[in-house]
């Protein structure tokens, strides 16, 4: 019997130096982005209150903007939030178990989505339920339209490969989670031109790690991604890009 090679899409280095990017950002960058964590906490807790789940230990990722730590320190709760460059997926969550466990835009980016997935279903207390969230199929059109006229005819991987919300509920069953529940919404964001779509990117750790990703854009290559994604303008200027917010929720 061999063992299952799972395939390296992503580099564990990159999606590292990329966190580490990202936290430097939100601590030194006057009014970094966040806003994309603040609308998945603000989901989250929405989705804690309807269940009346009342948590006495909650391990938490990807909470950029604080929101449900702070949240939760309301509620007296035991938080474990390791910083954002040392959480990997792809081994045991360390401190549980957990009466809940959240992860805001990280499984995104892991190579094994269904080992990450049992994991997080192994660190839970019995009764115990997990939210995943993460940036699902169908988003970033604007750019990845851009990003097709600046390859010309020989397009390049840049983008991330990304779940579509008919395959999440098999991998929930996959990790044995029960009361599987899998939803998304879209989040659209207005933006002036790419620079700034980038700079939010780069600010919460959405930025390729690839680990066999395209080469760097020259400056001609560059030139014709911004006349591209400036030409989706409205008439207010402004280039809409849409982000899907896939979740996914289930029980121990």
């Amino acid at each position: 019997m061999t063992d299952h090679q799972v395939p390296e899409i992503f580099s564990r280095q990159r999606r590292r130096l990329r966190d580490q990017r990202a936290s430097y950002r939100q601590a030194r960058v006057s009014d970094p982005a966040n806003w994309l964590s603040r609308v998945m906490a603000e989901d989250a807790i929405e989705r804690i209150d309807f269940v009346r789940l009342e948590p006495k230990r909650v391990w938490l990722a990807g909470d950029l903007s604080g929101t449900l730590e702070r949240y939760f320190n309301s509620t007296g709760a035991d938080v474990v939030a390791p910083p954002l460059a040392s959480v990997d997926e792809e081994l045991p969550l360390d401190g549980g178990p957990f009466d809940l466990a959240i992860s805001l835009d990280r499984l995104g980016s892991v190579n094994d989505l269904p080992g990450a997935l049992i994991h997080l279903r192994n660190a839970l207390a019995p009764g115990g339920m997990m939210i995943a969230m993460m940036v699902g199929g169908g988003s970033l059109p604007a750019l990845r339209s851009a990003m097709l006229a600046a390859d010309g005819d020989r397009p390049a991987p840049r983008l991330h490969p990304q779940v579509e919300s008919r395959s999440a509920t098999g991998l929930l069953e996959r990790a044995g989670f029960s009361r599987q529940v899998v939803d998304e919404h879209g989040v659209t964001v207005r933006y002036p031109d790419l620079g700034k779509l980038v700079s939010d990117l780069r600010d919460q750790a959405l930025t390729a790690v690839l680990a066999r990703g395209g080469p760097a854009l020259s400056k001609a290559a560059l030139k014709r991604a911004e006349a591209a994604f400036s030409a989706q303008a409205d008439d207010e200027g402004r280039i809409a890009e849409r982000f899907e917010i896939l979740t996914l929720t289930g029980w121990r």
